[in-house]
C-alpha cells in the first residue's frame, strides 16, 4: 500500500524547490467590488433627425439590439466615512429598433440613444501620491506625466438584453438624458449618423426596458511581494494553419441542441431565476 503522507511531504518539498525566490512586483489590487443585475425601466431613446423622421411614421417598434458605447465614472469620497468613495457611473446605450409603418411592410432598422445612472459606494482605502516615471511619451523627448495613487474604478458590462421597447409618448417616459441633447459626449455622438436636437414633447417617443448585469470595482497600484517559479517559457510549438478545413469541421460535435431544444426545465435550469418585475422606481 502506498504511503500517502509521504508522496504528499515529497509534492510539498517539490513544489517549494520550484520556488527560486520572491519577489515584489508593481499591480492594481482590487480593494473592493460589487455585481448588479440592474432593471432599467422605460428609458426614453433619444434619436438624430434622420432617426426621428422614420419614428414619426411608426405604427409599432420593435427591439433588435443594444449594446454598451461607453460608461462615464465619477468617484468622490464619502464624508464621515473614511477610505469609502461613491462611484457615479453614466451608461450610454446604443438601442437598435425595427421600426413598422404599415402592418405589411418591411420594417426599417433605425438606432437611438438611451443613459442610465446608478451610484455605488465601495472601499478604496486611504492614500494619495503621485507617480513620476522615466518613460518617455513615443518619439516625443518629453516625459510621461505624473499619475496619481488614488482609487480607480472599473466596470465590467454584459451585453444588455432588451427586455421591452413601446411607442410612446414623452410623458410615458421615466429616464431621459440629462441637460438634452446638447449634453451628450462627442466620442458618443460619433457612434450615429446624423443630430441629435430637441424634438416636440408631442412627438411619437420610443420607451425601452433593459436588463443589465454589471461589476464594479475599486483599485489602487501597489506594490506586492509574491512568489516566483521560473520563467514563463511556452510549453508548444506554433503550429502552422494549413490543416484541411473539412477534417476540422469532421472533428466538430454535432449540434443536437440546435436542432432539439431543451425542454423547459433544463432551460430554467440553466438560465436561472427569470427576470422580476420592472418598472419606475423598483
Amino acid at each position: 500500500m502506498p504511503d500517502i503522507q509521504n508522496e504528499t511531504a515529497a509534492e510539498v518539498q517539490a513544489e517549494s524547490r520550484r520556488v527560486s525566490d520572491a519577489v515584489c512586483i508593481d499591480t492594481a489590487r482590487v480593494y473592493d467590488s460589487c455585481a448588479d443585475r440592474d432593471c432599467l425601466a422605460n428609458l426614453r431613446v433619444t434619436f438624430t433627425d434622420e432617426a426621428q423622421a422614420v419614428i414619426d411614421a411608426a405604427t409599432s417598434v420593435r427591439c433588435r439590439s443594444c449594446e454598451v458605447i461607453n460608461v462615464f465614472s465619477e468617484i468622490e469620497k464619502v464624508p464621515f466615512n473614511t477610505g469609502y468613495y461613491s462611484v457615479d457611473n453614466t451608461f450610454y446605450f446604443q438601442v437598435g429598433l425595427d421600426v413598422y409603418t404599415a402592418p405589411t411592410t418591411t420594417p426599417q432598422t433605425v438606432y437611438g440613444l438611451c443613459t442610465a445612472s446608478k451610484k455605488n459606494i465601495l472601499y478604496g482605502s486611504e492614500g494619495s501620491v503621485k507617480v513620476f516615471s522615466s518613460e518617455y511619451v513615443g518619439g516625443i523627448d518629453e516625459q510621461l506625466p505624473a499619475v496619481s495613487t488614488n482609487p480607480r474604478a472599473k466596470i465590467q458590462v454584459a451585453t444588455p438584453i432588451c427586455l421591452e421597447a413601446r411607442l410612446c409618448t414623452a410623458a410615458d417616459c421615466c429616464s431621459v438624458i440629462p441637460n438634452g441633447p446638447s449634453a451628450i459626449p462627442a466620442i458618443v455622438q460619433q457612434a450615429f449618423s446624423g443630430t441629435f436636437q430637441e424634438t416636440d414633447e408631442t412627438a411619437p417617443a420610443v420607451r425601452v426596458t433593459l436588463g443589465l448585469f454589471s461589476i464594479v470595482q475599486l483599485e489602487r497600484d501597489v506594490q506586492m511581494l509574491i512568489p516566483a517559479y521560473d520563467f514563463c517559457m511556452p510549453d508548444k510549438e506554433c503550429a502552422d494553419s494549413t490543416e484541411d478545413p473539412c477534417d476540422a469541421f469532421r472533428r466538430m460535435d454535432f449540434p443536437v441542441n440546435e436542432f432539439f431544444p431543451p425542454e423547459q426545465a433544463d432551460a430554467d435550469n440553466n438560465a436561472g431565476t427569470p427576470y422580476p418585475g420592472c418598472g419606475c422606481g423598483d
